[in-house]
């Protein structure tokens, strides 16, 4: 499966590996490991993802009423395998139209979050010590069955973005429109992917935001 390689951290073009060196490189930020998104999801392309995976896979199940999974990212190269992952689903809001969301789990100073959240830096550390420190969890989901806070964490102003820790890596939710926080209030249960794969998955046209999250 060919599939063109951008930069985690902003979304740009890389430059490939060549006879001078074996990375990836990005103009603004220099060596990065490859962002990979397939133009639509399906079954082939989760099965292929989770034998790649060093990072969880998070998928939401039971999906919520209406909703389906619109795509899939990854971040890694055939040295490293895949540090980052990310899922993307779209479902009805509230207020009429759509909603959507992506769930990224991914190691330390891959930036990937932070770019779909639309903000400066690779890790929410700060911010989120910060928040974990002045008040309680702005949102719980359960990974695995276990129950899992999130706080909510500065982003840019069309969307809102969660993050917290599972697994031993950063757990981001960013939700489009802003106002689709509520859903996490909704009892969201998360899975591992690379566990076990739920045979009733049902899959959507791709999400815009998963290729552009300024659109």
């Amino acid at each position: 499966m060919s599939i063109s390689a951008s930069c985690p951290r902003c979304g740009g073009v890389l430059r490939a590996p060549g006879m001078m060196s074996s990375d990836w490189r990005c103009d603004q930020h220099g060596v990065v490991l490859p962002l990979r998104i397939p133009g639509h999801a399906d079954s082939d392309v989760l099965k292929m993802l989770r034998q790649q995976a060093k990072v969880p896979m998070w998928v939401p199940w039971p999906l919520l009423p209406g909703w389906t999974i619109t795509g899939f990212g990854w971040v890694g190269d055939d040295r490293s395998g895949v540090r980052a992952t990310a899922i993307a689903c779209t479902g009805p809001a509230l207020s009429g139209g759509a909603a959507d969301v992506v769930l990224i789990a991914e190691e330390l100073g891959i930036g990937l979050g932070a770019h779909y959240a639309g903000v400066v830096g690779t890790d929410p550390g700060p911010a989120l010590a910060e928040a974990a420190r002045t008040t309680s969890a702005h949102a719980k989901v359960k990974v695995d069955g276990h129950p899992t806070p999130l706080w909510s964490v500065d982003s840019a102003d069309d969307r809102c973005a969660y993050v917290g820790e599972a697994s031993g890596l950063w757990l981001w939710a960013v939700l489009w429109p802003a106002e689709a926080g509520y859903l996490l209030a909704d009892n969201v249960e998360l899975m591992d992917g690379r566990e076990r794969l739920p045979g009733e998955l049902v899959y959507g046209a791709p999400s815009p935001y998963l290729i552009n999250p300024t659109q």
